[in-house]
């Protein structure tokens, strides 16, 4: 009678533990590229267009990489022709990435991305901005 229960309680918590696990490229809400921009010495302004990008996102956040940035502003254009003004006036050295940016009104069509920058005064004068989206 133990060893049946045993058995028993062994199989639920198997069972259990299996159905919450994540399995590969299935689970919703994961982070996924959406373009990226090489930047160059100086003080800057450039865009990143999505034409016709299929997916639709919530939140997004950029990764910095093959060089530090400075980032000042960062203009957000959705397809409808709204505008979402991001403050950005950060430091951001190579490898880090900026907070998590919660678009306003939810699931969005991106149209375009604008962002102004300094790589002025760093070593190499380049960086790289990606853009990764999560719905």
């Amino acid at each position: 009678m133990r060893l049946r229960n045993f058995l028993f309680a062994l199989l639920a918590i198997s069972l259990l533990s299996f159905s919450t696990q994540k399995l590969g490229n299935e689970t919703p809400g994961d982070w996924f590229f959406l373009g990226d921009k090489n930047v160059s010495f100086g003080a800057d302004h450039d865009v990143i267009n999505f034409g016709n990008w299929k997916d639709d996102v919530r939140q997004l956040k950029l990764k910095i990489t093959d060089g530090p940035l400075k980032m000042y502003d960062m203009k957000i254009h959705f397809d409808n022709g709204t505008v979402q003004d991001v403050q950005l006036r950060n430091r951001f050295a190579q490898g880090s990435e900026s907070r998590v940016i919660e678009l306003t009104g939810g699931l969005r069509h991106l149209s375009k991305i604008e962002f102004w920058y300094e790589t002025k005064g760093f070593k190499r004068g380049r960086s790289r901005v990606a853009i990764w989206g999560k719905n």
